[in-house]
C-alpha cells in the first residue's frame, strides 16, 4: 500500500481531494493531509510518503520550496503539484524535473484521480517483478562479496578485534583493501532480518532466495545509503549500514527514520516478487565499530521477541533492553543443541524437529559410547526445561519431572521420545499464543479508537502506537475482524455521532469535533452519506419520537 500526502492551505479544497480519493483509492492508497507545507514537513519526518499532491502557492513556503525538502527526506517520493493557469510559468521550472507532474485546478476530481492512478502505475513498474529479478540475476554475489562476509562474521564471533585503535586501523586498511563501500572511523547503524521459508525449502531455494533479498535492498536503498550484508549463523540476514559522504548533513540527521520507512517497501517487494515474508530488527541509533558485536546481540534477544512467527514486523531496538549470551560449545553435541535452541526460540518447529532427528540419530544409532548419550540427553532436556520455566508452560506441557531424571526412563530410546512430545507440546502452545497476543493487540487497537475518535486516527498514528507496519496492520485489522480499519473507524464515529446528537446542548459543529471531524461540512457530508439524513434531520427525528 502506497501513501499520499494532500497538502493546501485551503482547507475545502484538502478536506475535498481527501474524501474523493478516499472514496475512489481507499484499497490501493493510505491518504494523509496537511494544512501547510509546515505541517507537510512533519509528516515527511515522521513516516515515509510515497506521492505528495500539493497546491503550488501556499503562505511560508511554496510547494517548489517544499519540493526540495521533499527530496531530501524521501528521494524517491513522486510529486503532483495543482496550479492555475496564471501560475503555468511559475510551475514550468518543476515539471523539467524527475517524477513532477502538474495539474490545473480547473480539470476537475476525475483528472485528479487519473493523475494518482497514472503516478501509482509508474511506482509499479518500477517495482516491477520481472525489473527486480533481472537486477538480482545481473548482480550475481562476488567472490569480493563472500570475502566481506566472512571478515564482518569473524568481526561479530571475536570483539576483540575491534578492541583497540591499533585493529581499529587495521580495520580501515582491511574496507580498503576488500572495497567494502563503509568507513571504519565513522559510527554504523544494524538491520537484522528474518525471513520466514515454508517448511520445504531446500538448502538451495534458500540460497537463492538470499540472494534476491539482497537485490531487492540494493534497488530501494538510495544512493545516500552505503550498506554491506552478510549471512549470520543464524540464517538470518544482517546489514551494516552509513550514509554516503555525499548525503547532506539534514539527511544523516534524518537516516534511521528513512530507513524503517524503506523497509515497509522492501517488505512488500520480496512478498509480491519473493513470496517470502520478512521481519525486520534494527537499531534506533547508529554505533561505533566497537560495539558491533554488542548491538548485534541485543538485536538478536529483541527479534526473539516478536508477535509470531510470519508476521513482517519493524521492530527499533531502543536503550535499555537485555543483552544476550552463547553456550559454550562442544565438538559435536553441543553446536547443534546451540541451533536447536535458535530454532526453540524462534518457532521454527521444522527445523528444531530436524536437528532433534539428526542428534537422536547420532545417539542411537552411530554412537556407542554411553558418556556421550547422557551428554546429548541431558543438554536437550536443560534446553527444553529452561524454555519451559522462563515461559511458565509446566500446565500446558504436562509432567516435565523426569526430564532431569534419565534413570526414570526404561532406555534411550524411551528418553527421547519423551522429549520429542514435550518439543510438539511446546511449539503447539506456541502456535496458539501467538494467535492468542494477535487478538489481543487488535482489542487493544480497537479501544483506542473508540476512546480517541476526536485524535488522529490515521493508518500511520495507529501503527506508530502499536509498533506495526502500517501496509500490514491493515491487512491484519481487516484479516482478524472481518472489516476494513477504515471502515471500523467510521462505524464507531457514526455509533458516537449518534449517541452525540441525542444531547440537544450539543451543537452540531461540537458533536463533529469529537467525532474526530474538524471541519462541520466534512462530517455533514459523512453522517448523510451513512444514514440518509443530515445531522439536524436525525436530531430532529429523535426528539420527534
Amino acid at each position: 500500500m502506497y501513501r499520499l500526502l494532500i497538502v493546501d492551505d485551503e482547507e475545502i479544497i484538502t478536506e475535498a481531494l481527501y474524501e474523493v480519493l478516499s472514496q475512489s483509492m481507499r484499497e490501493e492508497l493510505d491518504i494523509c493531509k496537511a494544512f501547510s507545507a509546515k505541517e507537510a514537513l512533519r509528516w515527511l519526518a515522521r513516516t515515509r510518503v510515497d506521492i505528495v499532491l500539493t497546491d503550488i502557492r501556499m503562505p511560508g513556503m511554496s510547494g517548489i520550496e517544499l519540493m526540495e525538502e521533499i527530496k531530501t527526506y524521501w528521494p524517491r517520493c513522486r510529486i503532483i503539484f495543482l496550479t492555475g493557469y496564471s501560475e503555468f510559468e511559475y510551475a514550468y521550472q518543476a515539471i523539467q524535473k524527475a517524477n513532477i507532474k502538474y495539474l490545473l485546478k480547473t480539470e476537475g476530481y476525475a483528472k485528479v484521480i487519473e493523475t494518482v492512478q497514472e503516478v501509482m502505475s509508474e511506482i509499479n513498474y518500477d517495482h516491477h517483478i520481472n525489473n527486480i529479478l533481472k537486477q538480482s540475476e545481473e548482480q550475481k554475489a562476488s567472490l569480493m562479496q563472500v570475502a566481506q562476509e566472512d571478515y564482518f562474521r569473524r568481526c561479530l564471533l571475536d570483539q576483540t578485534l575491534l578492541d583497540d585503535a591499533d585493529n581499529m586501523q587495521s580495520m580501515a586498511k582491511d574496507f580498503s583493501r576488500m572495497n567494502i563501500a563503509l568507513d571504519a572511523t565513522k559510527p554504523t547503524a544494524i538491520v537484522l532480518a528474518h525471513l520466514s521459508y515454508s517448511s520445504d525449502a531446500a538448502y538451495s531455494e534458500i540460497s537463492e532466495t538470499i540472494a534476491s533479498v539482497k537485490h531487492i535492498w540494493n534497488s530501494f536503498m538510495s544512493e545516500q545509503i552505503h550498506s554491506v550484508a552478510l549471512v549470520d549463523r543464524y540464517g538470518d540476514l544482517l546489514w551494516f549500514l552509513q550514509t554516503s559522504p555525499a548525503a547532506e548533513e539534514k539527511f544523516s540527521q534524518h537516516m534511521i527514520r528513512y530507513v524503517e520507512g524503506t523497509l515497509e517497501l522492501i517488505q512488500q517487494a520480496c512478498y509480491d516478487s519473493l513470496g517470502i515474508v520478512i521481519s525486520f530488527t534494527m537499531s534506533s541509533e547508529r554505533c561505533a565499530w566497537t560495539h558491533v558485536s554488542q548491538q548485534y546481540d541485543r538485536l538478536r534477544q529483541l527479534q526473539k521477541m516478536k508477535v509470531g512467527e510470519g508476521i513482517p514486523l519493524i521492530q527499533i531496538d531502543y536503550p535499555g533492553g537485555a543483552t544476550s549470551t552463547t553456550c559454550q560449545e562442544g565438538f559435536r553435541i553441543m553446536p547443534k543443541v546451540e541451533i536447536m535452541g535458535a530454532h526453540l526460540e524462534a518457532g521454527r518447529v521444522h527445523e528444531f524437529m530436524q536437528s532433534f532427528a539428526e542428534l537422536e540419530d547420532y545417539i542411537l544409532c552411530k554412537n556407542d559410547n554411553v558418556h556421550r548419550s547422557v551428554e546429548a540427553y541431558y543438554a536437550v532436556a536443560l534446553l527444553l526445561l529452561s524454555y519451559i520455566n522462563r515461559n511458565q508452560l509446566h500446565e500446558q506441557v504436562g509432567e516435565v519431572g523426569k526430564l532431569m531424571r534419565l534413570d526414570e526412563h526404561s532406555s534411550i530410546k524411551d528418553s527421547f521420545q519423551y522429549m520429542r512430545i514435550l518439543a510438539e507440546r511446546i511449539f503447539a502452545h506456541k502456535l496458539i499464543d501467538e494467535r492468542d497476543r494477535a487478538s489481543l493487540i487488535i482489542d487493544k487497537i480497537c479501544k483506542y479508537i473508540q476512546e480517541h475518535l476526536s485524535e488522529d486516527l490515521s493508518l500511520v498514528r495507529l501503527a506508530e502506537l502499536h509498533y506495526f507496519n502500517p501496509s500490514y496492520l491493515s491487512r491484519f485489522f481487516k484479516q482478524e475482524r472481518g472489516v476494513k480499519l477504515s471502515e471500523y473507524i467510521e462505524d464507531c464515529r457514526l455509533k458516537k455521532a449518534k449517541e452525540l446528537l441525542s444531547n440537544a446542548d450539543l451543537k452540531v459543529r461540537d458533536v463533529a469535533l469529537l467525532v474526530g471531524y474538524e471541519a462541520a461540512h466534512s462530517f455533514t457530508r459523512f453522517f448523510k452519506k451513512s444514514t440518509g439524513m443530515t445531522p439536524q434531520e436525525y436530531r430532529d427525528s429523535i426528539i420527534e419520537v
